[in-house]
């Protein structure tokens, strides 16, 4: 085994009023290979991109937002950041809530819930009240991505974690991907408002793919009523871990990065020399493709040669591609999205699974605490590169999604030596 590869030791055993939980039993673990481990894949590929495909459809949509409703690009972020902020606060509690109510159940009804949500939003002609179906849509959406972590981490086998994880994100990817290029490409046949209803009626769908395909949890234990201090407890044991707050704030800097490039784009390129309509915007991120297969060849790879290496390796190709796009030349922005692409979904796959590993109990707490890192990144880093924007133009947002990355990098390396010299130690 490869010496960066050994954890980073986790906390010992979380009590409440000085009484620890019960012990467990053994696990039962799904088998990669299996026809369950199959199955679960898919349901939370189909989680995935659910999630992501409600909560980024109207990335793209942010200039036709501004005309519309004659607010300023910064304000018009605002239809992304608030979902985006609202979810990361869901996330803490969905994991707490999850104890009690159940994985599936939870996922599930957020699915749902967040789908009708979407299909009401374009029929409201007002601002305010638009952004607070879009501040909803992210609250219940909240129920999705710390608990699809839990339930991976519970589920399936330590060998084959990083893989399944990486699948689910693909999920998440080709979710972000319809969320930017369908409802870009029916944005100019039948106009936003319709485009925005479709994403809604695929998010039903998916919920209802998800629940015919999940099994029920085997490994999780019910937690009834909800214990305050309990929760506090465990979210407060995490953060006083080692290791855990350097993947927590990788996931804030790699996503305020992502997102603010994403962001702006669709107005740089509606501008001189571009002066790309919505739909051809929308094409350019058919580039998500490459998230969703390098997503899933870094889970395979940080099962084999380490979480560290993998980690950095996505972080500087994230960084490449920021700096290609302050090229001039329309294939230049294209590449310089890609390239980042591919590597904000190498580290976030990594990131994501490092989470599972180094928490050995209160994994929904954990995994909820890495989510809100990452969604606050998003929320507040998407509307501050606004100002950007603003006052420097394209080469201002680049050297501030540049900025954030090397924030990711200083962390990732933290950790890198972390666990090499527990290893040099085992």
């Amino acid at each position: 085994m490869c010496a960066d590869r050994a954890k980073i030791p986790a906390a010992q055993p979380l009590t409440v009023d000085g009484v620890q939980p019960p012990a467990m039993a053994e696990p039962i673990y799904t088998e990669p290979g299996s026809p369950e481990y199959r199955r679960i894949s898919l349901a939370l590929f189909l989680a995935g991109y659910a999630t992501f495909s409600l909560i980024y459809c109207v990335q793209p949509l942010l200039p036709e937002l501004a005309r519309d409703f004659a607010v300023s690009p910064a304000e018009s972020s605002l239809a992304l950041s608030l979902a985006t902020g609202f979810l990361a606060f869901a996330i803490l509690l969905a994991g707490a809530v999850s104890e009690a109510f159940g994985r599936k159940q939870l996922m599930f009804a957020s699915m749902c819930g967040a789908s009708l949500l979407n299909l009401i939003a374009p029929v409201l002609s007002d601002w305010h009240a638009f952004l607070v179906v879009r501040a909803l849509e992210g609250l219940i959406l909240g129920g999705v991505p710390a608990v699809a972590m839990a339930y991976l981490a519970e589920e399936m086998h330590p060998r084959g974690l990083g893989t399944t994880m990486g699948i689910y994100i693909s999920g998440t990817a080709l979710g972000g991907m319809s969320g930017r290029v369908v409802i870009g490409l029916l944005t100019d046949m039948v106009g936003w408002h319709l485009a925005l209803g479709a994403m809604g009626a695929l998010g039903l769908a998916a919920a209802i793919g998800f629940a015919v395909l999940l099994p029920p949890s085997r490994n999780f234990v019910r937690r009834p009523g909800f214990q305050l201090r309990y929760h506090i407890r465990a979210w407060e044991q995490h953060l006083r871990h080692p290791g855990l707050p350097f993947v927590f704030l990788i996931g804030a800097f790699a996503m305020g990065c992502f997102v603010t490039i994403y962001n702006y784009a669709g107005f740089r390129l509606s501008e001189a020399p571009f002066n790309l309509s919505q739909g051809q915007i929308s094409l350019i991120f058919v580039v998500y493709l490459c998230g969703m297969v390098t997503s899933s060849i870094a889970g395979a790879m940080s099962d084999r040669v380490g979480r560290g290496p993998v980690l950095l390796g996505g972080i500087v190709i994230a960084g490449a591609g920021v700096a290609i796009t302050l090229l001039s030349s329309l294939w230049g922005m294209i590449g310089g999205i890609m390239v980042l692409t591919s590597g904000f979904f190498v580290a976030h796959s990594v990131a994501s699974g490092w989470v599972g590993r180094m928490a050995k109990q209160s994994k929904g707490h954990a995994s909820s605490l890495y989510l809100l890192a990452y969604y606050l990144g998003s929320s507040i880093m998407g509307s501050v590169g606004g100002w950007f924007w603003s006052h420097g133009g394209w080469n201002a947002v680049a050297g501030f999604a540049g900025t954030l990355l090397v924030g990711a990098a200083i962390c990732g390396l933290y950790l890198w030596r972390a666990a090499r010299r527990e290893g040099a130690v085992a």
